[in-house]
């Protein structure tokens, strides 16, 4: 496994991140301390997840489920670079969500205790919070980062001009600021192309991509049969049947499977350091995603991918002069 540093840190990360957020709602306790052993068996350190992970089940679920395999010992703690978020409601009372101050300090703590660990690797903010002031934020992080509670700080579906205020805010302190940020990024998904991934660039922001199959649309088309649980994919998979019918005809030209295809260009990404793969099952983790991780696209592959899926251009030119 050839490991990547995250955004301008020092801290190296695999080039696959391991997504957690089945883990309980639709994978069994059991199931998922198996693909965290047999993730880190192949070399995959980068786990994440958030507070309010577990579905039905309740938000801190998936955090306690990890938690207990930490618990298990063998250094499984030691070994992963282990990032969640903070932002969502964790309950019905108005200060046990977003971004004050009081909740920063109140999620740390409770994901802390849910996943039996002194530490969390990488903090991320879940989404911006436009009632919060940065000074406010940046105060809370900090205090953390001087507990020693919290290593890095990173941001989730933030805009090219958050990445911006945040850093500029951090900086003004005297902070390291943002290191990452999770963007909804894939071949059918491109918008971050025209700001977000320019102000990472620039602020030396490692990318985190999350849905990059796009909810399992790159994954291969259903071709009729019964969806099963793909029901819910086909609206999308139908709004883009002839990109995804190219698509389908390149990977089998290729000689590679669609899933590997969409993961290996996102790992082609300067910008990118790690997409996050959300294995339900096993099989999921040890098949495309980890033959995405070898997979070398040619020049004039990118470049069919880029005319089968065009990207929205370069800001302002794609939509002023």
């Amino acid at each position: 496994m050839e490991y990547r540093r995250l955004g301008r840190t020092a801290l190296r990360v695999s080039p696959l991140c391991v997504g957690t957020m089945n883990f309980g709602p639709l994978t069994s306790e059991a199931d998922a301390g198996v693909i965290m052993d047999r993730a880190l068996e192949h070399g995959i350190n980068f786990f994440d997840t958030a507070n309010r992970y577990g579905g039905e089940r309740g938000p801190g679920t998936t955090e306690e489920i990890i938690g207990r395999w930490f618990a298990q010992g063998g250094q499984r703690r030691e070994k992963v670079v282990l990032a969640t978020k903070v932002f969502g409601p964790m309950s019905p009372w108005p200060n046990d969500g977003g971004l004050s101050a009081r909740h920063i300090r109140d999620a740390c703590e409770a994901s802390l205790r849910r996943l039996q660990t002194d530490r969390i690797d990488l903090y991320q903010m879940h989404h911006v919070d436009r009632s919060a002031p940065w000074d406010e934020i940046w105060q809370a992080m900090e205090k953390l980062v001087e507990q020693g509670k919290v290593l890095y700080v990173g941001s989730s579906n933030f805009a090219g001009w958050h990445i911006v205020q945040a850093n500029e805010s951090a900086a003004r302190r005297h902070f390291l600021g943002l290191v990452s940020e999770q963007s909804l990024y894939n071949l059918a998904a491109r918008t971050v192309e025209l700001e977000v991934l320019p102000a990472c660039r620039s602020y030396g922001v490692g990318v985190i991509p999350w849905s990059p199959l796009a909810g399992g649309t790159l994954g291969g088309a259903p071709r009729g049969e019964p969806v099963g649980r793909r029901k819910s994919l086909q609206p999308r998979y139908e709004s883009l049947r002839p990109q995804l019918e190219k698509w389908e005809k390149f990977c089998a030209e290729l000689g590679e499977e669609p899933a590997a295809v969409a993961l290996a260009w996102l790992l082609h990404q300067r910008e990118v350091t790690a997409p996050i793969v959300g294995p339900r099952t096993l099989e999921q983790l040890e098949g495309a995603s980890l033959r995405a991780v070898d997979l070398h696209l040619a020049d004039d592959a990118l470049r069919t991918l880029d005319a089968i899926f065009p990207g929205p251009g370069r800001a302002p030119e794609a939509y002023a002069w």
